[in-house]
């Protein structure tokens, strides 16, 4: 069994940045990917970014690449997610989320969530 946690959220202003991380404990090897996605209010969950256990592979979705950045500390068994630029539209729960399908972007895929954390980006 695995158990994440995701810390760092926040409100800010647009142009802002804030770094989430995602501490993980227990079974973390049963994945293979570490994923961040997001819901906002009314809409289904998306995806954001992962990274692979190894950090060698990363993936974001188009409405964040060049802003966002995932990186992790294997020692650590944390993920953050670094987000600069924030926009309103980024507003959402961010959750972050251990996968088992290697390089899957569906939340179907990913079979462990932390609570989540609010970011909230004001114009």
């Amino acid at each position: 069994q695995v158990q994440l946690r995701e810390s760092g959220g926040g409100s800010v202003q647009a142009g802002g940045s804030l770094r989430l991380s995602c501490a993980a404990s227990g079974r973390t090897y049963s994945g293979y990917l570490m994923g961040f996605f997001r819901q906002a209010p009314g809409k289904e969950r998306e995806f954001v970014a992962y990274i692979s256990w190894s950090g060698g592979t990363t993936n974001y979705a188009d409405s964040v690449k060049g802003r966002f950045a995932i990186s992790r500390d294997n020692a650590k068994n944390t993920v953050y997610l670094q987000m600069n630029s924030l926009k309103p539209e980024d507003t959402a729960l961010y959750y972050c989320a251990l996968g088992g399908v290697y390089g899957s972007i569906r939340s179907e895929d990913y079979h462990s969530w932390g609570q989540g954390t609010q970011v909230t980006v004001s114009s």
